[in-house]
């Protein structure tokens, strides 16, 4: 372990000093994700085991990539700057005071290896020896899909569950791995913040398995707002479960199973640490709400000009029908998603090709302000892009105007 500066010897002993008092709280909350005996029950259960279960994933950030080897050398400031967050509810008085009054030092590494002891960071868990040594990492759900308010400092603050982690460079992180070459590492800092590909390798409990190459990342999608949507990806290759299903095993790297022959991939493992708590989950995904647009955030009567633009001229409500602004459960069999292939949309088909559908579910709209850049592969940087995109493809020939209109409304929703 290092030497802990002076600087920051404070907070790492009030640390210390506090995890006897968090540490109770925090395994009485895990060991609740198993049971369920009402809706608030089986929400309080999924809340945990969507913020802090791995399903055993350790078994590849830990003994696969090593991953714990490469965080214990991470300080606070690098954590922060690739997107990690820190939720300050976790953190204890003392902790708080020490940060506000500057006794931190945020480039040690031990700092870093602190804030995981309390399960602090966003995602992440690990298991610190009583002598301060990181011995293994897992990550959770909450890793990409929850974000903070930045109320305490830019990256700290209470947790957003639900919320895209657009800040997050998961290829970056991936690639410390000590047991990844550099042909994979350097494919994998290509990625950028905010993306992910789910469909270049999976893993089967004991070895990453390749997929597809080259890399076709996808934007981190938002959670919110799916109650009544039915299918959450980009290319609707099942409902909720199946896809919490195919991440928490194949991508997550849990302990559990997971079959879909359409895509060729059959993973087993026992015991199933996954599917059990698949019900639970899906209840506390179900929960998170979009976020409201806040005030001031748009301009109202431009807002409402483009409301009706969006169903009328601009055509739009065809396909984003409301409430959920999606047509995905439109078809005959509401078990069935009701899909676009990339050219009647404009998107480009080369991740399609690569799933179970090989077509785009229409994106429902939610709280879109919340999460740019736009479309599976962000190629949108902003809500006007997005609108000049259909322009140009539907050949609306919007004006200037109308374009401002629409976004505004696009803005509100």
């Amino acid at each position: 372990m290092r030497l802990i500066g002076a600087a920051s010897i404070v907070f790492v002993l009030a640390m210390a000093h506090a995890i006897s008092g968090f540490a109770p709280a925090m395994q009485t909350e895990l060991k609740g994700s198993s049971s369920g005996h009402d809706g608030e029950q089986t929400l309080r259960d999924g809340r945990a085991i969507f913020r802090f279960d791995t399903f055993g994933d350790e078994q590849l950030w830990t003994d696969v990539l090593r991953m714990h080897e490469a965080v214990a050398t991470v300080n606070p400031a690098t954590a922060l700057a690739v997107g990690l967050k820190v939720d300050v509810d976790a953190l204890p008085t003392p902790v708080i005071a020490a940060l506000q009054a500057g006794q931190v030092d945020l480039t040690n590494p031990a700092v870093t290896v602190e804030l995981l002891r309390l399960n602090a960071v966003v995602g992440v868990k690990g298991t610190v020896s009583d002598t301060g040594q990181l011995t293994k990492v897992g990550i959770t759900c909450a890793l990409c899909h929850s974000s903070v308010d930045d109320s305490f400092a830019p990256g700290i603050g209470k947790r957003l569950d639900g919320w895209a982690n657009t800040d997050l460079n998961v290829g970056a992180i991936v690639a410390l791995s000590p047991a990844l070459d550099e042909a994979t590492k350097a494919e994998f800092r290509t990625w950028g913040p905010g993306k992910y590909d789910p469909r270049h390798h999976a893993f089967d409990g004991t070895n990453i398995v390749p997929l597809n190459n080259p890399s076709l990342p996808i934007v981190i999608p938002s959670i919110y707002g799916l109650k009544g949507v039915g299918f959450e990806t980009f290319t609707a290759d099942g409902p909720i479960s199946y896809w919490n299903s195919y991440v928490g095993v194949g991508q997550m790297g849990g302990h559990g199973n997971f079959s879909d022959p359409r895509i060729g991939l059959h993973i087993a493992q026992t015991p199933d640490l996954v599917t059990p708590k698949l019900p639970a989950l899906l209840a506390y995904q179900l929960s998170l709400r979009a976020p409201k647009a806040p005030k001031g955030s748009f301009d109202q009567a431009a807002a409402s000009r483009g409301k009706r633009l969006f169903r009328n001229e601009a055509g739009c409500a065809t396909c984003h029908q409301s409430p959920n602004y999606t047509d995905v459960l439109s078809g005959p069999n509401a078990t069935v998603p009701f899909l676009h292939d990339p050219a009647e949309v404009g998107m480009d088909p080369g991740y399609a090709a690569r799933t179970a559908t090989g077509k785009y579910r229409t994106t429902p709209l939610r709280g879109l302000l919340q999460h740019p850049p736009y479309f599976h592969d962000g190629s949108a940087p902003d809500l006007l892009a997005v609108v000049n995109h259909y322009d140009k493809h539907f050949g609306l020939n919007l004006t200037a105007a109308q374009k401002a209109d629409l976004v505004e409304f696009l803005k509100s929703l």
